[in-house]
Parts: C-alpha cells; sequence; structure tokens
C-alpha cells in the first residue's frame, strides 16, 4: 500500500455509549469506554445527576448493552477494530474497495430490490418512514441509516429493529476475511463506513429481507452504497452541507447526489432549490427515469398540528390519503411523509401508468405504518417539567426548519437553548437560524474529537446573541443542567423548554444523559 490508515486519526466520532440498567454496571462501562477515549469522562462524571432529574423516561428507549458480558465484550472488540479505521469524515472518492468486496461476497446487494434515499437534511426521517409503510404491507426490510444517535447496531436494522449485537458481531465475522482481502489487494484500507456498508448488505441477503432502504452517507456518485441499483431513487431538500467535498452550490451537490439515479428508475424528488432541481431532472431525462416532484405530481394537501404530532391529508402518486395522524413535529416532517410515501408508491407500481395510475395503497394500511414512525433525535422529545427536545441539526437549512417546527408545535414562553457542534460547520449560520426563538443559549462540548471548542463556540455566539443571552459550559452534562434550572427558574413564565441541537453526537450523549435509569 502506497499509504497505511492511521490506527487512531479519524476514527468514527460516533460512539456507542450503552444502555439501560443498572446504574453502576453503566457507570463501569462508561468507566471502561473513558480509558479508550478520555473525553468520555463527561458522561461519566454527569451521569447520576442527570438521570436522578430526568424523570420517566419519553419516547424511544435507548439501545441496551447486550446483558451477556461475553457479547458486550465482542461487540466492543469489534468496534475497536473499526475505530483504527478511517472514519466518516475521511474520504478517498471512489467505489473500486466497496465493489471488490461486493464481488468477493458474491454480490449481495443484487439479492432484494432497493431504494435509494439521498439528499441534505431528512435522510434518517424519510428512510424510517419509507420502512415503516414497507413493513405494515407485510415486507420484511432491512434499513441501512447513518450516523446512529446511541448505538453502532442502529445503522443495520431488520423489520425496523436494530440487530442484535450478537448478529452484529457475526456479520463483522462473516466479512472479515474478505475485507481483509480487499485491505491487501488496494492502495487504501477499506474505510470504517465501507465496511458497515458491506455488513448492511449482507445482512440483508443472509435474512433474506424483501427490500431494501437505503441512506448514502454523503453525496452519491461515490458513495460507498452506491452499488445497488435503486428501482426508486428518493432526494430530500439538498442545501449546503459538505461543501468542501460536494460543491458550494446546491447545483454542484445535486450533481454528486444525482449518482443514485439509475437506468430506468423512478425517481421522487422532495421540493429543490432551482439549480438542484435542474440538475436532477437533466440527469433522469439522461438515464430514461420516470420523475414525479413535490409540490406536482405528490405532496402535502393539508395539515394541523395535533397532540403528540400532527394530522395530514397526503396526494401520494396514485390519489389521495386522508386521516394519517404522524407522531412527529414540524411542516418538514410533514413534507418526508409525502416523499416517504411517494417511494412506496413508486416500489408497487402505482401511478407509473396504464391501468394502474390512479390505483392507491390500502389507506388504513397507510395510516397504521405512519402512526407508528419514530425518529430519535428528530424533534424528540426526551422529558417533560421543562420539557426537553432532542434535535440533531447540524446545517443553517436545518436549524430554520427546527426552529420552525419548535416555534409551531411548542407553546414554549421562553426556549433555553444547549448547543455542541462539530468543527468545519457553519455555526455562525446554525446559531442565526436559532436565535430569534432562544431566549438564552447554553454552549458546550460534546465528547468527539472533532467537536467545536466550547470557547470557539461562544465567540461567535456572544456574536449572535450578544453576551447576556450566552452562557459557557464546557461540559455536555453541566450544560445541560444549566438550561434545566434555568427553564425551572422561568416556570412563572409559564412553559419553558430547552432544545439541544448542534450534531447527531450531541444528541446522543444528551438522550444518554438524560433518558437512562
Amino acid at each position: 500500500m502506497s499509504e497505511q490508515q492511521p490506527e487512531s486519526h479519524d476514527r468514527d466520532p460516533e460512539i456507542d455509549f450503552g444502555g439501560p440498567g443498572e446504574i453502576d454496571e453503566f457507570d463501569q462501562i462508561v468507566a471502561e469506554e473513558s480509558d479508550r477515549d478520555p473525553d468520555l469522562a463527561v458522561i461519566e462524571a454527569g451521569s447520576r445527576t442527570l438521570r436522578a432529574q430526568a424523570g420517566p423516561p419519553q419516547g424511544d428507549p435507548v439501545p441496551a448493552r447486550p446483558a451477556d458480558p461475553e457479547v458486550a465484550n465482542a461487540l466492543l472488540e469489534v468496534e475497536r477494530e473499526l475505530s483504527t479505521r478511517w472514519g466518516e469524515t475521511k474520504l478517498e472518492p471512489s467505489v473500486t474497495r466497496i465493489a471488490a468486496l461486493m464481488d468477493l461476497l458474491g454480490e449481495p446487494q443484487r439479492a432484494y430490490p432497493s431504494i435509494h434515499v439521498t439528499g441534505t437534511n431528512g435522510k434518517t426521517s424519510t428512510a424510517r418512514m419509507i420502512e415503516a409503510l414497507l413493513n405494515a404491507f407485510e415486507l420484511r426490510t432491512g434499513r441501512y441509516t447513518s450516523p446512529h444517535v446511541s448505538s453502532v447496531t442502529e445503522r443495520i436494522s431488520l423489520d425496523g429493529a436494530p440487530i442484535s449485537a450478537e448478529r452484529f458481531v457475526e456479520t463483522y465475522h462473516d466479512i472479515k476475511p474478505y475485507v481483509e482481502m480487499v485491505d491487501a489487494a488496494e492502495e487504501y484500507r477499506l474505510s470504517f463506513f465501507e465496511v458497515l456498508t458491506g455488513m448492511a448488505y449482507a445482512a440483508f441477503a443472509d435474512a433474506p429481507v424483501d427490500a431494501a432502504v437505503v441512506e448514502v452517507g454523503m453525496g452519491g456518485t461515490w458513495d460507498a452504497t452506491n452499488v445497488i441499483d435503486g428501482s426508486v431513487a428518493v432526494v430530500t431538500p439538498i442545501s449546503l452541507d459538505h461543501t468542501d467535498r460536494l460543491g458550494g452550490t446546491p447545483g454542484e451537490i445535486a450533481q454528486e447526489k444525482g449518482g443514485v439515479i439509475k437506468q430506468g428508475a423512478t425517481v421522487i424528488l422532495a421540493q429543490q432549490p432551482v439549480d438542484a432541481a435542474q440538475v436532477l431532472l437533466k440527469k433522469a431525462v439522461e438515464v430514461d427515469a420516470t420523475v414525479a416532484r413535490e409540490g406536482m405530481e405528490f405532496g402535502v394537501v393539508s395539515r394541523e398540528v395535533a397532540v403528540g404530532g400532527q394530522q395530514l391529508t397526503l396526494r401520494g402518486v396514485g390519489g389521495e390519503y386522508d386521516g394519517i395522524f404522524l407522531p412527529l413535529y414540524g411542516a418538514h416532517m410533514a413534507r418526508n411523509a409525502a416523499v416517504a410515501l411517494a417511494a412506496v408508491e413508486a416500489f408497487f407500481g402505482v401511478g407509473t401508468g396504464g391501468q394502474e395510475h390512479a390505483r392507491v395503497l390500502d389507506e388504513d394500511t397507510v395510516r397504521k405504518a405512519f402512526a407508528s414512525v419514530t425518529s430519535p433525535g428528530r424533534m424528540e422529545v426526551v422529558r417533560r417539567s421543562p420539557t426537553v427536545v432532542l434535535d440533531a441539526a447540524h446545517n443553517p437549512a436545518g436549524a430554520a426548519v427546527t426552529a420552525e417546527a419548535v416555534t409551531e408545535s411548542f407553546g414554549f414562553s421562553r426556549l433555553i437553548g444547549v448547543v455542541a457542534a462539530s468543527e468545519g460547520k457553519d455555526v455562525r449560520g446554525v446559531l442565526e437560524a436559532f436565535e430569534p426563538i432562544f431566549a438564552e443559549v447554553v454552549v458546550t462540548e460534546n465528547s468527539s474529537h472533532r467537536s467545536l471548542g466550547a470557547d470557539e463556540l461562544a465567540a461567535v455566539a456572544v456574536e449572535v446573541f450578544g453576551q447576556d443571552r450566552v452562557q459557557v459550559e464546557p461540559r455536555l452534562d453541566d450544560a445541560l443542567e444549566a438550561a434545566i434550572t434555568l427553564a425551572e427558574e422561568e416556570a412563572e413564565y409559564g412553559g419553558a423548554g430547552v432544545l439541544v441541537t448542534g450534531s447527531v453526537i450531541t444528541v446522543g450523549e444528551a438522550r444518554l444523559l438524560l433518558k437512562r435509569g
């Protein structure tokens, strides 16, 4: 090889912090993790206080660490081996290595039809809705999404649930010899994300699944997932993110993301900036793909805020579906639901012309599916009194829709923000999007080595909010406690709340602190 990947440089920033159980057992696990990454001491130090304050957990449970110590240790060892590979922030834009791995594995990704999901924001939520719809129609599904919120096993799901730790470990060891063969033959070793992608495709073939829902990691053309031939390609809204790798305009970014559109596929396009839409439509014409556009062939007909979510009427490519309750907040989630519905209709051949053009899916099944949808870390309420909401918005476009959703869905008289972001992100744009809704902001750090320093983030926050509205707490547990205390002290205002945001890592760690125990 011309270059060896460093043992620990740029490892995957997402960290598995374990799951519910006895507090002493959890703290022991965190202490072990802290030996591997000293930054994780923040979790161990603050876990007891926040768990005592949190009250009954809300929403989805935090994924559990395996009860069997041998399985837990085996999973930890796999994570350690994966962490020696390039993380998701270091890329060599090529599908050569993943294609070589698929060839050695016997092309498992060809064993089932796929729906391929790309875009900038909303990919994971849309993928989860697609999965819920397919499950409701009694199809066995595999879902591959990234990054994870609490546990690496979340990335590979079967029938709506993360694969077990045992299966995750078995799948890794099944493909490990082939991974090592590719490592030896190629200039660069397979990356963390490439190995996870290979594991997902192999697990789906082994299950076997009837359909796979696959979210790209970054871009599209050279993303490791792009060795599938998705019969349906979904493009969620494109905005500026990863501009150093994907391009500086929505149109340039769309050029990369359009690589998931395959010959003869059906393309489901969410509303896009004009230049992005032009690029994607041109790509569709080049490969003779059928296109359905939000606002034209499908979309949200009506929506009303409801307790615990919203009530929708959606227009699919085949007809209208009313009386849909979606237990997620915000207009952006309603639009994601419309995109997911159109994708599943296309997968089943609805609205593609001919005799089936006017056909709709069974409405009761569609209602049941949407009512079951969850999306951890996306406008997720994790405690009450005061209400704490988690949202993984990490770019200005995502922050803007989150701010709109919080304003619409919650009657907060005052809202306290807790923000920790990653280096290289447009933190000023994110903070400016939240400035109108945050009475005060507590800036902090998460445990990732890529976390932007609290003082550096504070310097930007002061310029956006002013000195009096910014508090600095370098430790995430202290930041959460400070924000909750501020919200409790302002109870006389009749409904103060806390929004934790800035990155998936921040949300994952806050979710652990506030929900465990």
